[in-house]
This record gives C-alpha cells, sequence and structure tokens, in this order.
C-alpha cells in the first residue's frame, strides 16, 4: 500500500508541474492586462510605469522563473484589479464552490445508485423503463435552460424556494456554509439539484450497468441459492462491485463540477468562483486567472488520489496489481 501511495504521488507531481508550464504558457503569454487597466489617455511614461509595477517588462523565461519561485511558496501574485493577494480572492469563493459541488454530488449518489440498482434488476418493468426514460432527459437538457426553469417552477410560480443568492451562513471550523441554516439550505437547493440532475442520470446509468453485470455472477447466483434474503444479497453481494465504475467516475465528476460550475453559479448569483473566474478573464487578471487554475488542477489531483485509494480499497486487486508492477 505505501508503495502504491508513493507512487501516485509522484505522477500527482509530475502532472502538477507540467500543467504549471501549460498555466503559464496559457496566461502570461496572452494578451496586455495594461491595455485594459490604464486609460487610452495615458502617457507612454504611465504606461511603461505600470508595467514594470506588474513586472510585465522582464523576458518571458524570468517572468516564467518567478512565477515558479511564488508558486512554490504559495504566492500567486496580486489581484491587478482587486489589489489583493489572488489566492485569498479565490479561496474566499472556494468554500461556496465546494459546498455546492459536495450537495450535488450527494443528491446525485443518493439518488441515481437506488434508481439505478432498481432499473437493473427489473430492466422491463414500467418502473426500470421509465428511470432509464428521465435519465436520457437529464443527459440532455442543457444546464441553463434547466436552470432558468427551476427558478421559473419553485421560485416564481410556487414560491416555495428563493432564485438566487447564497442565504445565511454560518461558520464550519472557520468556514461559512449555508447548509446549517434553514436560510442557507433553501438558497442551495434549486442550484445544487441543477447540476445534480446530470449527474444523477450518469450515476443511473453506471448503477445500471453494474447491476446488469453483477447480477449474472456466480457468486451473487449461489448467494441466491442459499436462500439469502435479496436485501442482502444486494447491499452485501451486489454493492460493491457496483460502486467500482460510480466511484471512478463521480470523483472525476466532482472536479468538473467544482471546476466548470460557472454557469449555475452565474444563472443562481451563486458567489462561488465561476464569476470571479469570469469577471478575470475579461478584465485580464492574470494573476487571480492563473490562482483558480493551479487551485483547480490541484483539485483535480487530489481528488483523483483520494478516488484512487478508494478504488483499491474497494478492490483489493487493484493495489495488488500495482505493488507487484
Amino acid at each position: 500500500m505505501l508503495v502504491y501511495m508513493i507512487r501516485r504521488l509522484t505522477q500527482s507531481l509530475l502532472v502538477m508541474a507540467v500543467m504549471a508550464l501549460i498555466v503559464f504558457i496559457g496566461v502570461f503569454a496572452i494578451g496586455n492586462p495594461v491595455d485594459m487597466m490604464i486609460s487610452p489617455d495615458a502617457t507612454q511614461a504611465e504606461m511603461q510605469a505600470a508595467i514594470a509595477r506588474l513586472g510585465l517588462d522582464k523576458p518571458l523565461w524570468e517572468q516564467f522563473f518567478v512565477f515558479l519561485g511564488n508558486l512554490v511558496r504559495g504566492d500567486l501574485g496580486t489581484s491587478f484589479v482587486h489589489n489583493e493577494p489572488a489566492m485569498r480572492l479565490i479561496l474566499d469563493r472556494f468554500p461556496a464552490t465546494m459546498e455546492l459541488a459536495l450537495f450535488a454530488m450527494l443528491i446525485a449518489v443518493f439518488v441515481g445508485i437506488p434508481l439505478g440498482i432498481i432499473a437493473g434488476l427489473r430492466s422491463d418493468s414500467a418502473a426500470g423503463r421509465g428511470i432509464m426514460v428521465g435519465s436520457i432527459f437529464g443527459f440532455s437538457l442543457p444546464n441553463f435552460w434547466q436552470g432558468l426553469m427551476l427558478i421559473m417552477l419553485f421560485a416564481v410560480v410556487l414560491g416555495w424556494l428563493p432564485a438566487g443568492g447564497r442565504g445565511e451562513t454560518v461558520d464550519l471550523w472557520g468556514v461559512p456554509v449555508s447548509f446549517l441554516t434553514w436560510d442557507g439550505l433553501t438558497h442551495l437547493l434549486l442550484p445544487a439539484i441543477n447540476i445534480a440532475l446530470y449527474k444523477t442520470a450518469l450515476v443511473i446509468r453506471l448503477a445500471r450497468a453494474g447491476t446488469r453485470e453483477v447480477m449474472m455472477m456466480d457468486y451473487v447466483k449461489f448467494a441466491r441459492a442459499k436462500g439469502l434474503r435479496p436485501r442482502r444479497v444486494i447491499l452485501v453481494h451486489m454493492l460493491k462491485n457496483i460502486l467500482i465504475p460510480v466511484v471512478t467516475v463521480l470523483g472525476l465528476e466532482l472536479g468538473n463540477v467544482i471546476a466548470f460550475a460557472v454557469v449555475t453559479e452565474t444563472v443562481f448569483a451563486w458567489p462561488g468562483m465561476g464569476k470571479l473566474l469570469i469577471d478575470s478573464i475579461v478584465n485580464l487578471d492574470r494573476p487571480v486567472i492563473v490562482a483558480y487554475l493551479m487551485l483547480t488542477v490541484f483539485v483535480f489531483i487530489l481528488i483523483n488520489f483520494i478516488v484512487d485509494l478508494a478504488y483499491s480499497m474497494i478492490d483489493p486487486r487493484v493495489r495488488l496489481t500495482e505493488t507487484r508492477a
């Protein structure tokens, strides 16, 4: 297990280094933020002073080594627009995005897995077919359109839930969260459901395919032949193997939700990282863009590492294979 973890950590550090190079080339080598920050009427001396203050007068290779040194220290620069540390701006918005992503994934897991198992066990029944038809809608409907329809139905027509914002928050270990207050929870539901619809459809498909495959295995047939109750057969003998592909895919999907919840955060005015990223791209606020991308890369790597460990705990053969290799 230790060899397995060391190998994964080494791979993660290598990926982080490669992504740092890609992020630098993709962000620092494109555009000139001074054009967005300085008045068109500014003199050439004022332009040169602004360029020198931002460190943009140095050669690109020198800027890259400065960037690497700052990255190792956790300093990703100061926002050109807000005049605050870029990482602080991102981390201030990160809890809201993380809370939304985790809540959406919990909905997808606790709704999608039972429905997927039912659809797999009763594939020819009306319930099984209805579940699969519903999953098609979950895949097909555009995310922004779903959000607008949810607002129209639950906020405008029925008036049950608020249309946007985060609502009241409380500190949990120094981190502001909204799910611990009723007002915050009502604000959280609609954007979380909007994200969860696609993820739930994905989990249903994975759980159904896993159920159809596992139910034909000899050990499941033997368990049924021994007279075990159907619930015990499903929960003890089938569920672990069904979860293997679900855990793998959901780990990657969690990273996608954290990184690409921009549309949902915009539609529901959710104060996460997405809106800040859009504003920073418009203003060419390079430090904030870089801080967002590097944090996203780190989150993806961390989630993949956790998924690898969870995968090896669910299926020990993975750990043994990697160790022997």
